[in-house]
C-alpha cells in the first residue's frame, strides 16, 4: 500500500465549549471545568483541538486518513453520536455527510475511516453507527479483504471510496467494517521528539510481520506538566510547531514499500506541506524518479 498522509484527532476543528466535559476525561478533570466552568473549557480547547481545517478543506488538502474517536452524551435520550477530543464536537452524522459529499465529486478517490475510541457507547449505539455508516456510503464500503489484495486498481475496478475500521466486537459480524487489528497504530505517547522518531522506527521495522495496514503516529502527547506550563499558548503554539522541522525530516526521509510507510498521521496538517510530502514519497516508488539518497539523521 502506498504511503497515505492522515490527520491526527481529525475531527476536533470544532469543540462545544458549552457542553459538559466528555466521558474520556478523568474525574479530576471533570471536577475542573465544573469548578471553573468557562475558563476550564477554553484551555481544554486550546489543548484539545489538534486540526483547524474542516474534513472538507483536509480533503482538498489530501488527507485521506481519519482517526476517529465517538461518544453519545450521557445526559441525552436517544442514540445520536458525536465526535469526541475532551470536548464534545459535531455530529457524526454531519461528518460522514462532508466526507461523502467530497467523494460523490472525486469518484476515484478513496479515503480511510478509523473509529477507534468509542465512549459511553451501548449497543444500541453501536448498532447506529453503523447502520449510518452503511446508509451513508452504501456501495462505496470495501468489504474487509487480505490487505495485500486492496490496491488502487481493485478499488477502482469494484467502485470502492471508503475503508472503515471499527474498533470493537460488533464490526465482526460485518462485512463491510474492518477490525480495529488490521490497522495497529503504535502511539509514542512522548514530548520529545527525538523519542518520537526513535519510537516511529522500531514500530516501522515490526510492520511486515503484521500483515496489515499500519499506522505511523507523528504526534506528540503533552503531559500534565506540559499543559500547565504552556496553558494560555495551548497544543499548536506552545508543543507541534517547535518540534515540527524535525518530525517532517523524519517524513522526508521515509520510503514506500512493504517495509516502509503506510499511513502517517499529524497535528495541523496545514502548518507545513505534509500532505504532499507524504504523497511525493510515492515517487520513489517509479525507477526513474527514485533518487538514489540516504535517509537523513533527523538530529543533524
Amino acid at each position: 500500500m502506498k504511503p497515505v498522509p492522515g490527520s491526527h484527532d481529525s475531527f476536533s476543528f470544532w469543540v462545544d465549549e458549552k457542553a459538559p466535559v466528555g466521558p474520556d476525561q478523568k474525574a479530576v478533570v471533570k471536577h475542573l471545568a465544573t469548578a471553573f466552568r468557562l475558563v476550564a473549557k477554553k484551555v481544554m480547547k486550546k489543548w484539545s483541538m489538534t486540526q483547524n481545517l474542516t474534513f472538507s478543506e483536509q480533503l482538498e488538502g489530501g488527507i485521506r486518513y481519519f482517526d476517529l474517536r465517538v461518544s453519545s452524551k450521557p445526559s441525552e435520550p436517544g442514540r445520536e453520536v458525536y465526535f469526541i477530543h475532551g470536548l464534545f464536537g459535531h455530529k457524526v452524522r454531519d461528518g460522514l455527510h462532508e466526507i461523502n459529499t467530497f467523494l460523490n465529486g472525486h469518484p476515484k478517490e478513496v479515503v480511510f475511516l478509523d473509529f477507534n475510541h468509542h465512549y459511553a457507547m451501548n449497543k444500541e449505539h453501536h448498532r447506529y453507527l453503523i447502520a449510518m455508516l452503511q446508509q451513508m456510503f452504501g456501495h462505496k464500503l470495501c468489504n474487509s479483504n487480505v490487505v495485500e489484495d486492496i490496491t488502487l486498481d481493485y478499488l477502482w475496478e469494484n467502485k470502492y471510496q471508503v475503508i472503515v475500521f471499527y474498533h470493537h466486537p460488533l464490526a465482526d459480524d460485518c462485512p463491510h467494517l474492518w477490525a480495529g487489528s488490521k490497522i495497529p497504530a503504535p502511539w509514542a505517547n512522548t514530548t520529545d521528539a527525538y523519542k518520537l522518531i526513535q519510537f516511529l522506527e522500531t514500530t516501522l521495522g515490526e510492520r511486515a510481520k503484521y500483515g496489515s495496514f499500519h499506522v505511523s503516529q507523528a504526534i506528540l502527547t503533552p503531559r500534565v506538566k506540559t499543559i500547565f506550563r504552556g496553558l494560555i499558548k495551548g497544543l499548536r503554539n506552545h508543543l507541534v510547531e517547535r518540534n515540527l522541522p524535525t518530525i517532517m525530516t523524519w517524513v522526508e526521509a521515509q520510503k514506500p514499500g512493504a517495509n516502509g510507510v503506510n499511513i502517517i498521521t499529524s497535528d495541523f496538517v496545514e502548518l507545513v506541506d505534509f500532505a504532499t510530502t507524504v504523497i511525493n514519497l510515492n515517487n520513489l516508488l517509479l525507477p526513474n524518479l527514485a533518487p538514489t539518497r540516504e535517509p537523513r539523521d533527523p538530529q543533524s
